[in-house]
């Protein structure tokens, strides 16, 4: 098995912060080039910091990843550097507080286009780069891998994230959908469900309330919050040759914590 990512060009969004920068940092460290993507231009600076303005196997690109301008350009900076693209990683996420009650449907629509719809467009301009490839190139065995990160929350609906849960589970389904269409172009298609992970909002949620460190320590078997770069890992997997027979799956990385009954895991 071949993990091997060296000289693919990938293109990862949400690369500002958290889980989206630690998986574009962690694809540059192991040989691909990489476009680090995000609505953030400071975050993308601080992101690309560590490799040097002028490291050929980076580029950033800043842009609102719903509008379908930015997703074309995004591309096009792509393949003007780097002529291809092998991999794309949607990391890019918004969380914001919404309940079935209160929430004004602007809300929930914001959440959608940002969460979802952004997304599932950006995989729509890269896969038919990625078909062109694969008919230039019969023989190879795979021409393209998506991944699309989501979250806990799409199978277990938190009370105060309504929009985030709904577009998180219609996001897991677009990724079975997609891998169904793309699989006879040799192109892959699968999800990373997240819990207990290190992410950006994680990490500003334990700054304000120190006290849910333990919380969630008491909800995850494994007994522990897990570093962003354990999420990569998973990524690079999927994304790696090492996978090449993986389509249409989502990947639970939660320390075991979805196999937990809510109610025993807030009395452990």
């Amino acid at each position: 098995m071949t993990l091997s990512i060296q000289g693919k060009t990938a293109i990862v969004t949400g690369a500002g912060r958290g889980i989206g920068r630690s998986i574009a940092q962690y694809f540059v460290e192991r040989g691909a080039n990489v476009v680090f993507a995000d609505g953030d231009e400071a975050a993308l600076d601080k992101s690309v910091l560590d490799f040097g303005a002028d490291n050929p196997q980076v580029r950033r690109f800043a842009g609102n990843m719903a509008e379908r301008l930015s997703i074309a350009n995004l591309l096009s900076t792509t393949l003007d550097a780097f002529d291809r693209v092998d991999i794309l990683v949607n990391a890019h996420r918004m969380v914001k507080p919404s309940d079935a009650l209160n929430t004004d449907v602007d809300t929930l629509d914001e959440m959608l286009r940002q969460n979802l719809l952004a997304g599932l467009r950006l995989t729509q301009f890269v896969a038919k780069r990625m078909i062109k490839q694969a008919e230039e190139s019969p023989d190879e065995p795979q021409t393209g891998a998506i991944v699309n990160i989501s979250a806990m929350a799409a199978d277990r609906p938190a009370p105060t994230l309504l929009g985030y849960s709904i577009a998180s589970a219609a996001l897991e389904q677009a990724t079975k959908g997609m891998a169904l269409v793309l699989a006879p172009h040799r192109i892959r298609v699968n999800g990373v469900r997240f819990g207990s992970v290190m992410s950006h909002e994680l990490q500003t949620e334990l700054k304000e309330q120190p006290e849910l460190r333990q919380q969630v320590i008491n909800g995850t078997p494994m007994g522990r919050i897990a570093a962003a770069d354990e999420l990569s890992e998973t990524v690079h997997y999927l994304c790696s040759e090492g996978a090449r027979f993986v389509t249409g799956q989502i990947l639970t990385v939660d320390g075991g914590r979805s196999l937990l009954d809510p109610v025993a895991a807030q009395l452990a």
